[in-house]
C-alpha cells in the first residue's frame, strides 16, 4: 500500500498519517513514513523524539550533466540501504524520513531535497508500504513529492475553507491524472459532516474521524494521540481508515 495524505494546513494530515502509518505496521506491513511536510507533525504522530530525520550529506553526491549541477544517492547506496541507514524508527517499526530542513548561509537544501526524490524513485515497488504526509495546500502535490502514491487521501474539515481546498486538490487530481484519490472528513461533529465533505469536494468518501478533543490534549503534551488515547475516537477510526483502504486495495 502506498498512500500520501495531503489537504490544507491544520486540517489534521500529518496527525492522521502518522497515526495510519503505526497501525498500518501493526498488521505487519514493512511501512516507511515519508514527511515532505516542512511542518514537524508527522514525527509527533509517529510517537518520534526527533521531527528533523533526514538525509545525511554524505548520503547524497553530485554530479553534473548537460551542463547543469544535479544530485543522487551516491554510488552502492540504494533507496532501501538508506532507508535502513538513515531511517529512525517508531514503537511499532514504522520506519520515518523527513526532508531535511534548509540550513546553511542562503538556507539551501537542494542536496537532501534531491537525494530525498531519489531515494523515493529507487525504493522497490515490493516490499515497502509507503505512508506520506505532503506539504499543506496545492502546490503540485501528485506531480512532485507524492508520486510514489498509489493512492491520495485528502483530509477535510467541515469548514468553508478546508472544503474550497479540497475542491481544488479534486480538479488538480483530475488535471494530473492521479491514480486514485479519495477524501477522509475529519473534525466531524454533525452525521451529515462526512456526507457533505464527499458532496462538496466531488471525492469518494474513504472514512470520517469524529471531532475529538483528545488530540489538542495530545498535543499540548507532547503527545502522539495513539498514545495518549489509544482507544479513543481519532485511533479508532484510523484502524477503520486502515481496514476499509487494504480491502479496497486488495481488491483493485
Amino acid at each position: 500500500m502506498r498512500v500520501a495524505f495531503v489537504g490544507k494546513g491544520g486540517a489534521g494530515k500529518s496527525s492522521l498519517s502518522g497515526t495510519f502509518a503505526r497501525v498500518l505496521a501493526g498488521t505487519g506491513e514493512r511501512v516507511l513514513a515519508l514527511d515532505s511536510d516542512p511542518m514537524p507533525g508527522m514525527a509527533f504522530s509517529l510517537g518520534l523524539p526527533q521531527s528533523d530525520v533526514g538525509l545525511p550529506d554524505e548520503a547524497v553526491e553530485e554530479y553534473e550533466e548537460e551542463g547543469r549541477r544535479r544530485y543522487r544517492l551516491r554510488a552502492g547506496l540504494t533507496g532501501s540501504d538508506a532507508v535502513e541507514q538513515y531511517a529512525v524508527r517508531s514503537a511499532e517499526g514504522v520506519y520515518f524520513l523527513q526532508l531535511g530542513k534548509a540550513r546553511g548561509g542562503r538556507w539551501n537544501n537542494s542536496r537532501q531535497h534531491f537525494g530525498f526524490q531519489r531515494l523515493m524513485d529507487d525504493l522497490p515497488d515490493s516490499g515497502w508500504s509507503i505512508v506520506g504526509d505532503l506539504p499543506g495546500g496545492t502546490r503540485q502535490p501528485f506531480a512532485t513529492w507524492g508520486r510514489y502514491a498509489e493512492t491520495y487521501l485528502v483530509v477535510v474539515e467541515p469548514t468553508p475553507a478546508s472544503l474550497l481546498t479540497g475542491r481544488r486538490l479534486a480538479r488538480l487530481a483530475g488535471m494530473q491524472g492521479a491514480p486514485r484519490v479519495l477524501v477522509i472528513a475529519n473534525k466531524v461533529r454533525e452525521p451529515q459532516d462526512a456526507e457533505q465533505v464527499s458532496a462538496r469536494t466531488g471525492l469518494p468518501l474513504l472514512g470520517a474521524v469524529p471531532f475529538d478533543p483528545a488530540v489538542g490534549e495530545a498535543d499540548r503534551l507532547g503527545l502522539a494521540v495513539l498514545d495518549h488515547d489509544p482507544q479513543g475516537p481519532t485511533a479508532t477510526a484510523v484502524r477503520s481508515l486502515v481496514a476499509t483502504l487494504q480491502k479496497e486495495t486488495e481488491r483493485v
